[in-house]
């Protein structure tokens, strides 16, 4: 499959929309009444207490859960009956939990990011080479090619994962909490990565993750996500961690994103 695209009147590709979204899971309603549009090029950040639906939203997008009303439409499909083919790539909470043990280097990790039924072919080899070297570079892994990724640091294990994602070519990139488990230093740098990609790569992010002060510093918008969508705009109009309990619907939420009953 090519590159599936779904543009505006005015021009400008409309990657992801959801219109009055609800999702049931194990009978229970986690999603209400979700309105989402996140256009090319934009920086999405979702923050929220935990149990407030983020990795549902996630999965839904993903096509792996279906809305029980309402719709969800990536590139202007739904992702539940098409096959998007490396055009959407996921890098989950756990991505980067590789163990230590495993003989695979990090060219070898980044190359599993190019596989598709339709570049398993000789004539797409050269191609894909190509591919892995750029995905390489622009995660700044290229002088550690060859490195089994055992011997990677936390932060250098997920900027293979993201590496990875980048080799399929995907415009449309979606992480689930890509910055747990990592030092400052590697917190900082994968920070600079993603503002790269979006900045100067042209691709779209969506990002959950309970650090709100990263997503402050790097996201064109912030949604708040409880149940529904409390908060969707700037970053500068976000209320700080104490304002937080004055959303609608949002009670005694805490800086590590959990609610005190959840304690």
């Amino acid at each position: 499959m090519g590159t599936i695209s779904h543009s505006r009147a005015d021009g400008v590709e409309l990657m992801l929309n959801t219109t009055d979204m609800f999702v049931i899971r194990s009978g229970k309603l986690v999603l209400e009444n979700i309105n989402l549009r996140i256009n090319q090029g934009e920086f999405v950040g979702i923050v929220g207490p935990n149990g407030g639906g983020k990795s549902t939203l996630l999965l839904t997008i993903l096509g792996i859960l279906e809305p029980s009303k309402g719709s969800v439409d990536v590139f202007g499909h739904n992702p539940k009956l098409v096959n998007f083919n490396g055009n959407v790539g996921w890098v989950s909470q756990d991505a980067a939990s590789i163990p230590t043990k495993m003989r695979m280097t990090v060219r070898e990790l980044i190359t599993l990011g190019t596989l598709s039924s339709s570049n398993l072919f000789s004539f797409r080899r050269k191609k894909n080479n190509e591919v892995v070297e750029n995905a390489m570079r622009l995660v700044g892994l290229s002088d550690l090619a060859g490195m089994d990724i055992g011997r990677l640091s936390g932060g250098q294990r997920q900027r293979a994962v993201i590496g990875r994602a980048l080799a399929s070519n995907a415009e449309l990139l979606i992480f689930d909490e890509p910055l747990v488990n990592v030092d400052r230093e590697a917190r900082n740098g994968i920070l600079k990565l993603l503002d790269d990609l979006c900045h100067n790569q042209n691709k779209t992010l969506l990002m959950v993750s309970h650090d709100l002060t990263a997503i402050r510093q790097s996201a064109h918008r912030v949604i708040y996500l409880d149940g529904k969508i409390q908060f969707d705009g700037s970053p500068s109009e976000i209320p700080d961690l104490s304002g937080l309990a004055g959303l609608v619907g949002i009670q005694h939420v805490h800086a590590h994103g959990k609610r005190e009953d959840e304690q």
